[in-house]
């Protein structure tokens, strides 16, 4: 089994880069573990409060809970996944099962950030990209896809994103085994890091 952990800003395509290594790869070989689903239950706390959580810094995330689940895959035991509702800012009673795989993504903006997490890491991977391209990302994706306007996104990303990404997503490119610039565009990278993982699986393409 491999562990990767897939890190990188918001917007620096993450998701991508995991979804065209998943692709590339023979069915049912990977298992995701998104960070996001992983955040801590805010159930206990007002609803009014709740819109005031920093989703971006680490105090926000269960890594208790995501270190165990990674090491009980790794051990061959299969797990319950955690769901988490943005609109609630809860922790859903429903769970995902997951199977144990040959390769396993922690795919996050602070997947690299955890030392316990990280040790558990076979590779480790960050996902650069210009600040200005992942602003325009992320403009895009969250006025489609979450319903705010431009002016709301942009100054969060002001507010929150940008300070956050600075003191604590960036510096944790120093733990990276490859950085991959451009993101998803980067298919050369991408087919480093599949032919990284058949060479230690033994794995057929596709």
């Amino acid at each position: 089994m491999l562990i990767i952990g897939i890190a990188g800003g918001t917007g620096s395509g993450k998701t991508t880069v995991v979804r065209k290594i998943i692709e590339s790869l023979p069915p049912n070989e990977v298992v995701l573990l998104p960070q996001d689903s992983y955040y801590k239950d805010s159930s206990h706390i007002p609803m009014e409060e709740r819109q005031n959580i920093n989703f971006d810094h680490p105090d926000a995330f269960d890594w208790a809970l995501l270190s165990e689940q990674v090491a009980q895959l790794r051990s061959g035991k299969s797990i319950e996944q955690p769901t988490y509702s943005y609109l609630t800012c809860t922790r859903q009673p429903e769970t995902i099962h997951i199977e144990p795989r040959d390769v396993v993504i922690v795919e996050g903006i602070l997947a690299l950030c955890d030392d316990q997490l990280r040790s558990q890491m076979d590779l480790k991977v960050f996902v650069d990209c210009d600040s200005d391209e992942r602003l325009i990302r992320v403009i895009s994706r969250d006025v489609v896809e979450r319903g705010r306007t431009a002016q709301a996104v942009m100054d969060r990303y002001t507010r929150v994103l940008k300070p956050m990404h600075l003191q604590f997503i960036e510096p944790t490119k120093r733990y990276a085994d490859l950085i991959v610039p451009e993101g998803g565009s980067n298919q050369v990278a991408i087919d480093i890091l599949t032919m990284y993982i058949e060479k230690n699986l033994g794995l057929t393409s596709k």
